[in-house]
């Protein structure tokens, strides 16, 4: 299936991103833009920004429509991490800042350790930052949860990533109503912190099922969501059942924000879960908790 026009983007040139790949590649960092192939790097690198990849490269889950590498093994963690990672955040003069990680169920705590070690390396090294988490789900452990919390992270995202209907398909390993209450959790327990979540089109689900996704999200409290176009990283993974128009997109948004009350709905066929993720300091300015 050719992708239409305003899918297609220019290959990035390596003067524009090669600032921050050389950063990353003399502090060993990982980041999801280049292990997940996203179509933004060349933008994200030329503007100084990354999301970073912690406790990778490899993920004990084998999601059929993600590019990152299947490593079921036991892996220790690198204490050495936050460090380094705190040390990029520094060194890049990062405003807000975007920090995820693989799956790693072979961990008691699926990483929440981790995760808590990050974000106070970059709060002692970059106190002005904002901090946004993009979490796994913790195999609905909600002490892991809790343990992440206690850190206070200014966004906490988790991402539904598809409709209920296509869970068994695209998502194996994870369950819709875990994550949703996963969300819950967070603006129950925490509501200082802002509440995010997003998922991909494209992959089989009608524009209904979209819709029907959005109000669960807002009935489990979610502020931010971010809608993006599916594209198949390659001929082993989920093929791309549909592309998305733009006017679509701007639908999804419209009953949102509009009819839903989301404070914010990112929805382009290039958006994912943290393209463009520092606009979200305009919005706690102007909806502060």
């Amino acid at each position: 299936m050719l992708k239409p026009e305003w899918l297609r983007v220019k290959a990035p040139q390596r003067e524009r991103i090669g600032a921050v790949a050389d950063l990353l590649l003399d502090l060993k960092l990982n980041t999801v833009c280049q292990e997940a192939s996203c179509p933004n790097i060349g933008e994200c690198f030329a503007g100084g920004t990354a999301t970073f990849l912690i406790m990778g490269p490899g993920c004990t889950r084998a999601c059929p429509y993600c590019d990152i590498d299947f490593d079921k093994s036991v892996r220790a963690l690198d204490p050495t991490e936050p460090h380094r990672l705190g040390e990029a955040v520094a060194r890049l003069g990062l405003k807000h800042v975007v920090i995820t990680s693989v799956n790693r169920d072979d961990l008691a705590d699926g990483g929440a350790s981790q995760f808590v070690a990050c974000i106070e390396k970059v709060k002692a090294s970059s106190p002005l930052t904002t901090i946004e988490l993009l979490i796994p789900d913790f195999c609905g452990d909600w002490t892991a949860l809790s343990t992440v919390m206690a850190a206070a992270p200014h966004v906490l995202n988790h991402n539904i990533e598809t409709v209920p209907r296509l869970y068994r398909r695209a998502r194996p390993q994870g369950i819709y109503d875990r994550s949703l209450n996963l969300l819950k959790q967070v603006r129950d327990h925490w509501p200082s912190s802002y509440s995010k979540s997003g998922l991909m089109v494209g992959l089989g689900e009608t524009d209904d099922e979209v819709i029907d996704v959005l109000r669960d999200l807002r009935n489990h409290r979610v502020d931010i969501v971010t809608i993006g176009q599916y594209l198949s990283p390659g001929p082993k993974h989920l093929a791309v059942d549909r592309f998305v128009t733009p006017d679509q997109f701007a639908h999804y948004r419209q009953i949102g924000e509009d009819e839903l009350g989301f404070l914010q709905v990112v929805s382009t066929p290039l958006t994912r879960s943290s393209y463009h993720a520092g606009e979200v300091q305009r919005l706690m300015a102007s909806h502060p908790r």
